[in-house]
Order: C-alpha cells, then sequence, then structure tokens
C-alpha cells in the first residue's frame, strides 16, 4: 500500500503539534510549545504560563517587561513556568518516565530549562526558532544532549 504524499513524517507531526500547544501559552512576549515523545508517543505536554492557580501574564502584565529585562537574562524574574519545564513536570505529576526521550519544542530551551531536559534524560531536541542563551547550547553539548534545528520547510521523507 502506498504511503499517501499528504501524510507528515513523525517529525513534522510532533512539531506541530509542539506548535498547537504553543498556542495554549499566556505569555504576552513569546507564544512557546513542547512535546515530550518517546517511540512515537506523546507522553506530555507543555507551555509556557503562570503556575496552576496564579494570574498569568495577560491579565497582570508582563513583569519582564515593566522591568526592561532583555530576553534571555534574568529567567527567575518572570510569572510564568516555560513549556519545557510544564512538559517535564506533567510527566512527574502523573509519574510518566521521560528517560531516552525526544522533546519537540517551538524555541530552543533556554539554560534553566537545559539544565532540567539534562536531568530528566532526554536525550534528543528538536526545535524550530532560537532563543538568546549560549550558556544552554554549550550545556546541552556538553551533556550529550543531540540539539537539531527543525526546517518546517524541507520536505522529509514520510517514516
Amino acid at each position: 500500500m502506498p504511503v499517501d504524499d499528504k501524510r507528515p513524517s513523525w517529525k513534522s507531526y510532533f512539531m506541530d503539534i509542539a506548535e498547537l500547544v504553543a498556542k495554549r501559552s499566556t505569555c504576552t512576549r513569546r507564544a512557546v510549545g513542547a512535546v515530550v515523545v518517546k517511540d512515537k508517543r506523546i507522553l506530555s505536554t507543555g507551555y509556557n504560563g503562570a503556575p496552576t492557580g496564579v494570574k498569568h501574564c495577560v491579565e497582570t502584565g508582563c513583569l519582564r517587561a515593566k522591568l526592561e529585562i532583555p530576553s534571555g537574562e534574568r529567567h527567575e524574574l518572570c510569572r510564568g513556568i516555560h513549556a519545557e519545564q510544564n512538559a517535564i513536570i506533567q510527566a512527574a505529576y502523573y509519574g510518566i518516565s521521560i528517560k531516552d526521550a525526544s522533546l519537540y519544542c517551538t524555541h530552543l530551551p533556554c539554560s534553566i530549562c537545559a539544565k532540567m531536559i539534562i536531568n530528566a534524560g532526554i536525550k534528543t531536541i528538536y526545535f524550530m526558532s532560537g532563543y538568546a542563551d549560549a550558556l544552554s547550547e554549550d550545556m546541552l553539548n556538553e551533556a550529550g544532549v543531540q540539539v537539531i534545528r527543525y526546517d518546517s520547510a524541507a520536505k522529509e521523507n514520510h517514516t
């Protein structure tokens, strides 16, 4: 039976889902979505926004903008949790191991998320857009986490 040319590859499928998850973001600066995958199965998802029960930046205004903090700096001065952090937390909350999984993320993780990804045992990161945090890439590389920029314009083989 021939493969339908319109059927997305697995990478495209999971990255499309990460983009959809990002639409739930409540960050006023950047919408980010993350999907943790193992053996072609989604284990957890996350988007950036305030913790459960805490007002979102769309309601309160962006603390980082008010303080004029540039992107990639002073991550602790933010009401929100990053998408990657939320995906890792959701897996832990429900008792799902993400060791040896892959992370599909709309953006390259920051250095705080990179540390969590390394310790969670995630082995591969696929991302679409960069992020202003050189330390992140350095640590991921040193830890042996494979980081792959996903090119949505490239035609992929259906797998």
